[in-house]
């Protein structure tokens, strides 16, 4: 036997064990794919305040099985808004989506739930709030995902855009502060070493016009037309009224 042939003999099993590896794993994520398409996405447009993520899933779990929970957190504005006026003070959110694992429980749970009234415990903070679900036909949650990173990277842009616009007014108005400074302080060494050339008799070079204060002139307006137009009476003239009269 060469030692070509046996090289051959020694890799052949662990290409075999590499090909078996792939066909699992390529089972495997046909397996999950599946199961994504069996699950269903469900959309809350609006979470009432002290319910998060748990509660959430404590509320939905009765009717059904559930996969995964996104909240958006609130904005930071709205956030301090509703902590300068008093209301709850601790993390809110905006809206969500929940994943079901099963289509027909996520169409179920939204035709069932939405429009109603959450109810539960009546000391519970949300039990007179509203559920707003709709269920998300041909969506799944990579679909959810993608909207939400797009969002976030929408919202990144935004907030750069405004801080290079703050900053440019920033740099912009230090400038113009900078230069009024300089000049005011150019205007005062001018006008002190003016005044003590002035008592010393020395003639000065600067012109005694340079710092007299500006005039400004006035015109007189005439009236404009249109507020006479009123005053002037439309009259006839001699001819229209002879041949009006001597026609009589």
């Amino acid at each position: 036997m060469c030692e070509k042939d046996f090289e051959i003999e020694e890799t052949g099993p662990a290409r075999g064990e590499d090909e078996a590896k792939t066909q699992v794993r390529k089972v495997k994520k046909k397996k999950k794919r599946v199961k994504a398409e069996r699950r269903g996405v469900c959309h809350v447009s609006r979470v009432p305040p002290r319910m998060d993520h748990v509660k959430l899933r404590q509320v939905l779990s009765q009717f059904g099985e559930i996969q995964r929970i996104y909240l958006v957190p609130e904005a930071v504005a709205a956030q301090m808004n509703r902590k300068r006026a008093g209301g709850f003070r601790g993390q809110a959110f905006s809206e969500g989506w929940v994943e079901f694992t099963k289509k027909s429980v996520a169409k179920r749970v939204a035709n069932m739930l939405n429009g109603q009234q959450m109810g539960g415990r009546k000391r519970s903070s949300f039990y007179y709030d509203i559920w707003n679900v709709k269920y998300l036909s041909k969506i799944k949650w990579d679909d959810v995902t993608d909207e939400i990173a797009q969002r976030h990277a929408v919202r990144e842009q935004k907030l750069a855009l405004e801080l290079s616009a703050a900053k440019r007014e920033r740099d912009f108005y230090l400038t113009q502060v900078d230069k009024s400074r300089a000049l005011s302080s150019i205007e005062e060494r001018m006008k002190k070493k003016q005044k003590v050339q002035q008592e010393s008799g020395v003639i000065s070079d600067f012109p005694s016009d340079q710092f007299a204060p500006k005039v400004i002139r006035q015109f007189s307006q005439k009236k404009p037309v249109a507020d006479q137009a009123g005053k002037i009476k439309p009259s006839l003239s001699k001819d229209v009224l002879a041949g009006v009269f001597s026609g009589q």
